[in-house]
């Protein structure tokens, strides 16, 4: 882990506060890294809202990977965490994408016949996105969920976001 935002400290600060109580407890607690989660009924759940304002993504060569989780997964992630976690342990509790942001915007766009996203560079980016999105790109990530497969032994339903969002279309 190396954060470089004050929302990673925090989040940092976080799970050791949870697994601090864990111990001082005798209660097992374990700790679900979640990334960008989407489901056809959930407020922002799908890109489709970022498409229909034309808002843009990174150029090529400024992308971020991004990880995402369908909410039904995700949900089932949870209830395996609390009978089949291990204490003090983190999840990442992701499908199996490896794809770039700009790529999932990209496929969202052909999937719901929309106009694909522009391109802009990092430079011209800060200045068109929200804190929250532009914190997002500062801390690209591919995580591994091979510890969430094997440990909580969760079979995804919708295991990329290609099958995921289709499903929701």
């Amino acid at each position: 882990m190396n954060p470089q935002s004050d929302r990673a400290w925090r989040r940092v600060d976080a799970e050791a506060r949870w697994r601090h109580f864990g111990r001082a407890l005798a209660t097992p607690v374990s700790v679900l890294r979640i990334p960008g989660i989407y489901a056809p009924d959930r407020e922002g759940g799908t890109p489709l809202g970022r498409l229909r304002q034309g808002l843009p993504v990174l150029a090529a060569q400024d992308d971020v990977y991004t990880n995402h989780i369908h909410a039904d997964d995700l949900a089932r992630a949870c209830w395996l965490a609390l009978w089949r976690g291990r204490a003090g342990r983190a999840y990442h509790v992701s499908d199996d994408s490896d794809l770039r942001m700009a790529d999932y915007y990209d496929f969202a766009a052909d999937l719901y016949q929309l106009p694909r996203p522009a391109r802009v560079a990092r430079d011209q980016a800060q200045a068109l996105f929200s804190p929250m999105q532009w914190s997002f790109m500062q801390e690209s990530r591919r995580l591994r969920n091979q510890r969430m497969k094997q440990e909580l032994r969760l079979t995804l339903r919708y295991p990329t976001v290609a099958q995921g969002l289709r499903a929701s279309a």
